[in-house]
């Protein structure tokens, strides 16, 4: 469930799933914390199927266009295949920066910043960077109002269903899409939060919250696919299947998990879109703070150690 509210909203999945896992007692030996880190970058495919089922269409309309692109016909007007073309693309240029450096640096990332330490002073480095913003962000929340009921007006004159976030997303030039993709390997620190940081830069590059927000989805399914896969064909590559099952309890906490990261995922995402259509990230910045103190209370009155 930590997983799934955690994953798209802009307060680092990776780091309240350190912290969950910590707090209940998940990390005692070596072999459990690495089932462990395993069976939490598994469950991402459930995430991945929550916006797999939220947004096949933008998805479908992007796979047409890369189709359409290399050739075949009749999969739509000429307009929307080249606009869906075009978000592909950008998604996958900004899937590239933290594919290749996330890769060589995964090893150093993990031995030295999955830790509790990391990811209070991640949170709460975010949470100030999310309040410093808010009124930046409000600002423009206020200009993209007036130009979004300015475009809805002139659609209900001419009777157009205008896709004004795939539109937005389609005007996004390479540069841009390399840009926020750069910005996600900042993610790379657990609790600094990959949709938060994928939504800043689509912020800075001048794209609206909503806009931002799925960018960060569409990001996010080619991101979690890769870092899901790659640990799911690394325990069976390694012949370790057995031995991870029996330290994650067997088949039922998988597909358990599995099942509750989809359910709660899709729900985040429902609500994320909405929210950010009308407020800034400041409530997201609150929430990073408040978990970063009461994971420092806990540890201080129950004597946990939080340092690596």
């Amino acid at each position: 469930m930590v997983e799934g509210i955690t994953e798209y909203l802009p307060v680092s999945s990776t780091g309240h799933l350190i912290i969950t896992s910590w707090l209940l007692g998940l990390d005692k030996t070596a072999a459990q914390r690495d089932a462990v880190a395993d069976f939490e970058i598994i469950i991402q495919g459930g995430a991945i199927l929550a916006v797999v089922g939220l947004y096949r269409a933008r998805i479908g309309q992007m796979l047409r266009g890369i189709a359409s692109k290399v050739g075949v016909q009749g999969l739509g007007s000429a307009d929307r295949m080249k606009a869906g073309c075009t978000i592909a693309r950008n998604v996958v240029i900004a899937f590239m920066p933290a594919a290749i450096i996330g890769f060589l640096a995964k090893d150093v990332v993990k031995a030295s910043l999955f830790n509790p330490a990391s990811v209070i002073g991640a949170l709460a480095v975010g949470g100030v960077v999310m309040l410093a913003i808010a009124p930046w962000q409000a600002r423009k929340l206020a200009t993209e109002r007036d130009s979004a009921l300015r475009a809805a007006t002139t659609a209900s004159v001419t009777g157009s269903s205008a896709d004004f976030t795939g539109a937005a997303l389609a005007r996004m030039n390479a540069m841009q899409a390399l840009f926020i993709g750069l910005f996600q390997c900042l993610a790379l620190w657990p609790g600094t939060s990959r949709s938060f940081v994928t939504i800043l830069a689509g912020l800075l590059v001048g794209l609206g919250g909503v806009a931002a927000a799925e960018f960060s989805f569409l990001l996010g399914l080619l991101t979690l696919t890769a870092a899901s896969g790659y640990s799911a064909m690394k325990i069976v590559k390694a012949h370790h299947t057995s031995e991870f099952l029996e330290q994650i309890g067997g088949w039922l906490p998988l597909v358990c998990g599995l099942l509750v990261a989809w359910a709660s995922a899709a729900l985040a995402i429902d609500f994320l879109v909405r929210y950010l259509g009308r407020h800034t990230l400041a409530l997201f910045g609150w929430w990073r703070l408040l978990v970063a103190g009461i994971v420092l209370v806990v540890a201080w009155q129950f004597g946990l150690t939080i340092t690596p």
